[in-house]
């Protein structure tokens, strides 16, 4: 798989959400891991969680917990893996989404992260959304306490607007490598941050990439089905070759719950689109 990076650090183009695997509708533990397995097949190597993708408050860290069985069961070489999970979004409840950006609930999360993924250090640790109730200095400021204390190596920042990226980066001294917002042909409005991280040589990753969960197969009745009829592919392959051809920061990470799927989002990597057929799908 073709190679992008993030930080100092080289991944494969497309990531793996992990979201899917943890919430509802969560597929057996064999399923997922061989999921997982499939991704490092693949030639995935960024695989992306958070403690908040579990289903209720005895669940935390569920997804957390599995990527980490399931690298520790895999056959090959995972020392090159970087697995990024967040901090600052709760779902105490199982349903309803919290929010806990304060400097104290992310010092303890980082401490329940590190315990379940089982390591010294989080290869990349992103804050996971802002907090109306904390400041966002105060909470971006936590990542950059446990970046200096070695508890993360990198640190990022998710669903974060322009200004917030250029207060962090600078709060972080110039240390932030990574924007996680959403970004899909049916959401486009993160094309500024998107811009931006390719002005500043930040790593940009699409989450849910594909329109979230089931909504991939839409894609099909779209200006992406038509070119993917085109090439012999998935519309899912053309909507991430699409992304891929905007910036060289760009590194999607659609989420899966089935081998195949991960499978086919990794081949996205080798089609390469023509100049047209990029500009048809901007116009769709």
């Amino acid at each position: 798989m073709k190679q992008r990076s993030i930080g100092n650090v080289q991944v494969g183009a497309i990531g793996l959400g992990g979201m899917p695997m943890s919430i509802e509708g969560r597929p057996d533990t064999d399923r997922s891991v061989r999921t997982i397995h499939a991704a490092l097949d693949a030639g995935v190597t960024l695989i992306d969680t958070a403690d908040a993708y579990h289903l209720d408050a005895g669940d935390v860290g569920h997804n957390e917990s599995l990527i980490a069985q399931a690298l520790a069961s895999y056959g090959g070489d995972t020392s090159g893996v970087l697995v990024a999970t967040k901090g600052g979004h709760q779902r105490p409840g199982g349903g309803a989404w919290t929010l806990d950006g304060s400097p104290a609930h992310l010092k303890e999360a980082v401490e329940g992260s590190l315990k379940r993924l089982g390591v010294d250090a989080i290869g990349l640790y992103q804050f996971h959304r802002p907090d109306p109730n904390t400041p966002y200095a105060d909470s971006v400021g936590a990542i950059r306490d446990l970046l200096d204390q070695g508890k993360i190596r990198m640190a990022g920042i998710s669903n974060a607007d322009p200004a917030q990226i250029r207060q962090a980066q600078e709060i972080l001294g110039g240390r932030l490598v990574s924007v996680q917002n959403q970004f899909s042909p049916a959401f486009r409005s993160s094309e500024p941050e998107l811009q931006l991280c390719d002005e500043l040589g930040i790593a940009f990753l699409p989450w849910s990439p594909l329109g979230g969960i089931g909504k991939g197969d839409k894609l099909g009745d779209s200006a992406f089905g038509k070119v993917a009829q085109a090439h012999g592919v998935s519309p899912q392959q053309v909507t991430l070759a699409w992304m891929l051809a905007k910036s060289p920061v760009v590194i999607p990470i659609p989420g899966a719950s089935r081998p195949e799927s991960i499978t086919d989002s990794a081949q996205a990597t080798e089609l390469t689109l023509s100049a047209d057929e990029i500009a048809e799908l901007d116009a769709a």
